[in-house]
């Protein structure tokens, strides 16, 4: 994709972007929420995040950090009471762990999302489009697009793409259709290829989105994307910009992305109660003026 088509992708896109202050979350309003309630029937409850990783990896260099600050053997093994206490920390926006990305981690032409400056984040922190934005959580119905499962494969090979006709007849396939306030998550396979191939340098190939896809994303007027990738395609399909689903998604429609999610969980449940809609409940954690968060999204059907 050239640089001036992209562009033009751009610029279309953000002319015809539906959400205010909190981006696309807008689209999913109370009335969004008691109908995605109504999705739950048999109370099954799945995970959609993968386990946090402190092991380095060729991609995660940089793994989150975990210890034990008490208590030491000694104290353990005494009598009375003690508190076992630890620390974590992680580089949130890493190719392992799964994570959301705030509205203002995006900058593109020095600017973030609906225009506001790039110098509102500041080495202290974002003082406006924060992940505080989805304090509150992030509630609505979920619907799970399995392109692998369309096209007959285990997994999308690296630097493979989605189109915008594969999410159109993955819908068809699955018998779902994706409706304005949704939580789209189009599955890769990237989670089970790492499992059964063992990780490699997801930086440098992976599978994600073709940026034309995101027109799909627009027409339907999704709140959320996630991906059990990083959303986008490396390399980048896009002269000139690594990122582009990324650029459209948040910069210019103002949707939240979840990148690294894993769906091997949910895919037999989705096959074994024939639906691929479900409740799904967000919650980031409350991290001021942070650009993301460490996420553990959970449907429940």
């Amino acid at each position: 994709m050239s640089q001036d088509d992209f562009q033009a992708l751009y610029e279309r896109l953000r002319e015809g972007a539906w959400g205010g202050a909190r981006g696309a979350l807008d689209a999913i309003t109370p009335e969004r929420i008691r109908a995605a309630a109504a999705e739950v029937r048999s109370g099954r409850t799945v995970s959609l995040a993968a386990p946090v990783e402190t092991e380095p990896g060729p991609d995660n260099p940089q793994p989150a950090g975990h210890r034990l600050t008490s208590p030491p053997e000694d104290q353990a093994a005494s009598h009375g009471l003690h508190f076992a206490t630890d620390h974590f920390g992680m580089n949130v926006h890493g190719d392992a762990d799964s994570h959301l990305d705030a509205l203002c981690h995006v900058v593109y032409d020095g600017t973030l999302y609906g225009g506001v400056p790039a110098a509102t984040v500041t080495p202290a922190g974002a003082t406006v489009l924060s992940v505080e934005i989805a304090s509150e959580g992030i509630v609505g119905r979920g619907v799970l697009l399995d392109i692998p499962r369309l096209r007959g494969v285990p997994w999308l090979e690296p630097g493979d793409h989605v189109t915008y006709d594969d999410l159109v007849a993955a819908e068809s396939a699955q018998q779902v259709r994706v409706g304005e306030g949704d939580l789209l998550f189009v599955r890769v396979g990237h989670r089970r290829r790492r499992i059964e191939t063992g990780p490699w340098e997801a930086a440098a190939t992976r599978a994600g989105l073709h940026p034309t896809a995101m027109n799909f994303l627009a027409e339907r007027r999704v709140a959320v994307l996630g991906s059990d990738s990083n959303n986008d395609t490396a390399p980048s399909s896009t002269d000139g910009v690594a990122f582009p689903v990324h650029v459209l998604g948040i910069h210019a429609l103002g949707i939240h992305l979840l990148d690294y999610l894993q769906f091997e969980d949910l895919v037999p449940v989705c096959e074994e109660e024939d639906r691929w809609s479900f409740l799904c409940v967000v919650a980031p954690l409350r991290l001021p003026a942070a650009t993301g968060s460490p996420v553990n999204p959970i449907a429940i059907l």
